[in-house]
């Protein structure tokens, strides 16, 4: 397996798969969610209280999309978030899932920061900023 940096573990349940018994196609946008959450988490930045203190949410404004090898019940799955391009209002994430040295999916994911009221665009908080600052 690739040396992969703060990877987010989870494993397949039951609920995760298809009729076939490998993971449901969708199901890796909620995994790749969940690793961008926890990556948040890791440099301080926790969305409940961003939006409490600021506002501030996340939405997903582009995803594509790449499957290349299917995961199926128990297997455990590492999950990567890297930051390939930052603006002051968004930033575009390349995520990879891996199982052991197996690529399953990567995928490119544009995120932007609104405001949660009026789900208009905004810049990023200056602790997100300052977060993502400090990852580089």
């Amino acid at each position: 397996m690739p040396e992969l940096c703060n990877p987010f573990t989870l494993r397949v349940y039951w609920e995760d798969t298809d009729a076939g018994g490998v993971v449901f196609y969708a199901n890796y946008l909620k995994y790749f969610e969940r690793a961008r959450t926890e990556w948040l988490r890791a440099m301080g930045v926790e969305q409940s209280t961003l939006q409490a203190q600021t506002g501030a949410i996340f939405v997903v404004a582009d995803v594509q999309l790449r499957y290349l090898a299917s995961a199926k019940l128990d297997d455990l799955i590492q999950v990567t978030v890297k930051v390939v391009a930052q603006g002051q209002a968004s930033m575009q994430l390349e995520q990879q899932a891996w199982r052991g040295d197996t690529l399953l999916a990567q995928g490119r994911i544009r995120v932007g920061c609104v405001q949660a009221a009026s789900l208009r665009p905004r810049r990023m908080p200056e602790q997100v900023l300052m977060a993502l600052a400090s990852r580089a």
